[in-house]
């Protein structure tokens, strides 16, 4: 897309071009072509591959949480059992 972006007057009309070409919405190919250069390092913004190891990490935090709920409440548990278990003489 970038490489035919001097043929046409904008980049949008360059957009819409390509984009009946290959069969997309021109603002589908735009977001691509967005993410192209954010991933390139030519636009701000947060790279493909750190969103995609954020959300992996965001998920591995979420399931220790609700792991670690799980074993709090199951300690209270047996701490509980154990207190209301009569002593042994």
């Amino acid at each position: 897309m970038l490489d035919h972006e001097r043929e046409h007057p904008s980049r949008w009309a360059a957009i819409s071009s390509i984009a009946s070409k290959i069969g997309c919405t021109a603002q589908t190919l735009n977001e691509w072509v967005k993410k192209a250069e954010v991933d390139a390092g030519k636009r701000a913004g947060v790279p493909t591959e750190m969103a995609e190891r954020m959300r992996a990490l965001e998920r591995e935090v979420r399931e220790l949480r609700q792991t670690n709920e799980i074993l709090c409440k199951a300690s209270a548990y047996f701490a509980q059992a154990e207190l209301d278990r009569p002593l042994r003489k």
